[in-house]
C-alpha cells in the first residue's frame, strides 16, 4: 500500500513503500534440488538416463540396476529412445510390446518386466511435470504366464546323488535339493554359518553376479534371512564333519569368514561355472537336465508330497508368505488335487454300490 504525505503546497503525495525483506528460508533438513531441467521435449533415452542416476542407482540393488540397463541399452533405447517424452502414446508403448513378442522372441513375463520399468520411470516423469500423463496407465501388458518348473522325482534324484558323490558338486546340489536353498544362498555360505554342534545353518549373505562381476550383499528381503535346523539330516551333517576335517588337514582355509562350498581346486565357486559343472556332469552321466533351481522345486515337490504344511515349506524356502509359494508352485501343488477328487469319486461310487 503506497504511503501519503503532505508537502508545503498542502498537496497529497503518493510514494511507493518499499516491500519489506523477505526472510531468507531455512529448514532443518537438506532441501533437493532437481539437477536436471527437461521438458516434455526430452527424448525418452535421455530422461532414462537422468532416471537411472537420480532415482535408481543412488538406493536400488547392484543387481537391480544392472537388469534395468540391460533393460534399457538392448530394447528400450533402440525402438524408443528418440521419441520426445510428449509422443509417447499408449498406442506407440502398445506396439513396442508386440514387437518385443515377435521380433525380439521376449516371453510375456519379460515383455512385463519392461511395461513395470517404462511405467516407473514415466510416472517419476509425471510426479516432477515433466509429462501431463503416464501413457503406461493406458496400457495393458501381456497376461503372465506360469513357468515350465523342472523338477526331480526321488528315483531321478537318487541317481544324481549317486553320481555326485566324492565330488566338488556334492555339497552344493545336497544344499539344493535338502534344504531348498537357492543357489546364490549356497555361494553365500561361510562356515560361521553353520554350527555342526547344535545342527543350525544360517542365510545371512548371498553371492551372485551382475554382468561380469561377482558381488557378495544381504539377502533381498528379511524372510529370506533365515535359520535352518539340519541336525536331522545324518547323511548332510555326516559331509559337512568330513569336509571340516579333510580341510583343515590338507591346509584348506576352513575359519569362520572361509566359505563354505568349494570347487575342485578349493576356491570359491564362480556361480556361473558352478552351474555349467552341473549342466556338463548331466550330459556326460546321461541324466534328465535340471537346473540348481530345479533343485529347489525338487525340494518343494518332495516336501509337498510329505504332507508338510504349506506355511513350513514357504519358511523353509525363504519366501515372504505361503501365497508366494503357492503361487510359485501352483501346478506343482495342484497336483494333489488329484488324490482328493479320487477320494470323493470313491465314495460316491461306494455310497451309489449299497444303495
Amino acid at each position: 500500500m503506497p504511503h501519503t504525505s503532505v508537502n508545503r503546497t498542502g498537496r497529497i503525495v503518493l510514494r511507493p513503500v518499499a516491500p519489506a525483506p523477505r526472510p531468507k528460508l531455512t529448514v532443518c533438513f537438506p532441501v533437493r534440488h532437481s539437477t536436471a531441467r527437461v521438458d516434455g521435449r526430452a527424448t525418452l533415452e535421455h530422461w532414462l538416463d537422468l532416471w537411472m542416476a537420480n532415482e535408481v542407482e543412488p538406493c536400488r540393488a547392484a543387481t537391480t540396476i544392472n537388469g534395468y540397463n540391460g533393460i534399457i541399452k538392448n530394447h528400450v533405447v533402440p525402438a524408443l529412445g528418440e521419441v520426445p517424452l510428449s509422443e509417447l502414446t499408449p498406442d506407440l508403448l502398445r506396439g513396442y510390446y508386440q514387437w518385443l513378442e515377435r521380433e525380439r522372441g521376449l516371453s510375456p513375463n519379460t515383455v512385463r518386466k519392461h511395461h513395470v520399468l517404462l511405467h516407473t520411470a514415466l510416472k517419476a516423469a509425471y510426479q516432477q511435470g515433466i509429462i501431463p500423463d503416464n501413457p503406461t496407465r493406458r496400457v495393458t501388458p501381456p497376461s503372465p504366464t506360469t513357468a515350465n518348473i523342472r523338477y526331480y522325482t526321488p528315483a531321478q534324484l537318487k541317481r544324481l546323488l549317486d553320481e555326485v558323490e566324492g565330488q566338488a558338486l556334492e555339497l552344493p546340489v545336497k544344499l539344493a535339493c535338502c534344504l531348498g536353498l537357492r543357489r546364490s544362498e549356497i555361494l553365500g555360505l561361510r562356515w560361521r554359518d553353520v554350527d555342526l554342534q547344535t545342527g543350525l545353518l544360517s542365510i545371512r549373505r548371498v553371492r551372485t553376479t551382475v554382468g561380469y562381476r561377482i558381488i557378495e550383499k544381504a539377502p533381498k528381503t528379511s524372510d529370506s534371512r533365515r535359520t535352518l535346523a539340519i541336525g536331522a539330516l545324518d547323511d548332510l551333517m555326516a559331509l559337512l564333519r568330513r569336509l571340516e576335517a579333510s580341510r583343515s588337514l590338507a591346509g584348506v582355509p576352513c575359519g569362520p569368514e572361509d566359505f563354505l562350498v568349494l570347487d575342485g581346486l578349493d576356491r570359491p565357486w564362480h556361480p556361473d561355472l558352478m552351474s555349467h559343472s552341473l549342466a556338463a556332469l548331466l550330459t556326460a552321466r546321461a541324466l534328465d537336465p535340471i537346473t540348481f533351481h530345479g533343485l529347489r522345486h525338487t525340494f518343494a515337490s518332495m516336501a509337498n508330497d510329505a504332507r508338510v504344511p504349506m506355511y513350513q515349506i514357504s519358511r523353509a524356502m525363504g519366501h515372504s508368505n505361503p501365497n508366494t509359494t503357492q503361487r510359485i508352485y501352483t501346478h506343482l501343488f495342484d497336483q494333489t488335487h488329484g488324490e482328493v477328487l479320487a477320494a470323493v469319486a470313491d465314495t460316491i461310487n461306494r455310497s451309489g454300490a449299497s444303495a
